[in-house]
């Protein structure tokens, strides 16, 4: 009896282990000649950065929050180089018009803003990983803009302010090799700013330049790019007849106003009814130009993202009233950047010991 029970259990035991999981779901046979569906194709994964060539470096500011990078560029006016600003040059003689007046000279042009004998610039990251550049002029109050790790200004500053920031913070956007060259997004000369009456020659020269020499080891296994800068921007030409406004005097032709009698005007010789006024601004023809030259050399630390040395040369030279039309000051400037050091905690002076009564 045991053991016919004991039998029994193992069968049951064992149908039990062949019998399927409960809520197993079989197959549907495909009909004939249904095709099979298509693989589901995988998600591309996201292209990779593309790898740097071995020879190649990538110039990036490197900052970190909290700790913001700042240096100062001084500009020294060189005495001995500098080309002040030309007297307006001399119109060119109409050859139709034998024994015409010489035309009057222009009214002096306002004198240009006083440039600051040094700039300082700061460098910081927020929290939210925006990068903040804040541009203080010696003497001046300070403004704000935004830039990417290159240095490139997306937002603020314009003119003088945003040439300058430009050429001490831009940096290449691609891996660059030594021997290689990329240009800046300068703009050191709007002839536009001239007007409508300026007539610009064909031709002019324009370059913008910054090349990779080379990359040499330095201190703690610090990379050093020595960059060189040769930027040129040069226009010239002339001005067009410029416009006459008409002056109604308000008396008839024939008549000029000298008083009253009984509230009556009284006559007096001829003048025609409507006068044309003097015009202002230089004459037809006055010859305008500019050259604006850059030349530099800076050391760039590739690892800490900032620069160890940087210096060059920038010249303006005008001709007649083209003040407007350039983007940088008249006169050639001696350009040097030199790193701000953070303060310093002060320390306690130790005591003096007091000499011993003799």
């Amino acid at each position: 009896m045991k053991r016919s029970l004991s039998g029994l259990l193992v069968a049951l035991a064992f149908t039990a282990c062949k019998q399927e999981a409960p809520g197993k779901m079989e197959p549907i046979p495909r009909p004939p000649g249904a095709t099979a569906p298509a693989p589901v194709e995988e998600a591309a994964p996201p292209p990779a950065a593309p790898a740097v060539p071995k020879d190649a470096v990538v110039l990036r500011w490197k900052l970190v929050q909290d700790a913001p990078i700042s240096f100062r560029l001084g500009l020294a006016l060189d005495r001995n180089a500098a080309v002040p600003e030309s007297a307006p040059a001399e119109p060119k003689a109409d050859k139709k018009k034998k024994g015409a007046k010489a035309a009057p000279a222009p009214a002096p042009t306002a004198a240009a803003a006083p440039v600051p004998s040094e700039i300082t610039y700061l460098l910081e990251l927020d929290r939210s990983g925006e990068r903040h550049l804040r541009v203080t002029p010696a003497g001046g109050a300070p403004e704000d803009a935004s830039f990417s790790d290159r240095g490139f200004i997306i937002d603020g500053l314009h003119g003088l302010e945003r040439n300058l920031a430009t050429l001490v913070l831009e940096l290449p956007r691609d891996p660059v090799r030594p021997g290689e060259t990329w240009s800046l997004g300068t703009e050191l000369t709007a002839p536009d700013a001239l007007g409508t009456q300026f007539r610009r020659d064909p031709g002019g020269e324009r370059h913008n330049r910054v090349k990779l020499v080379s990359v040499s080891p330095g201190d703690n296994g610090e990379q050093v790019a020595t960059l060189e800068y040769d930027i040129v921007e040069q226009f010239g030409g002339t001005l067009s007849a410029p416009r006459v406004s008409v002056v109604n005097s308000g008396a008839k032709k024939g008549v000029r106003m000298t008083g009253t009698e009984g509230g009556t005007p009284t006559e007096g010789a001829d003048e025609p009814a409507d006068a044309p006024a003097a015009p202002t601004g230089p004459p037809e023809g006055t010859e305008l130009g500019a050259t604006v030259k850059v030349r530099g050399k800076g050391e760039f630390l590739v690892k800490a993202g900032q620069w160890r040395s940087w210096e060059g040369t920038l010249s303006t030279t005008i001709t007649g009233p083209a003040q407007p039309a350039v983007n940088l000051p008249v006169g050639t400037y001696q350009a040097r950047v030199t790193p701000v050091s953070a303060p310093q905690t002060p320390t306690a002076t130790p005591p003096t010991a007091t000499p011993p009564t003799p």
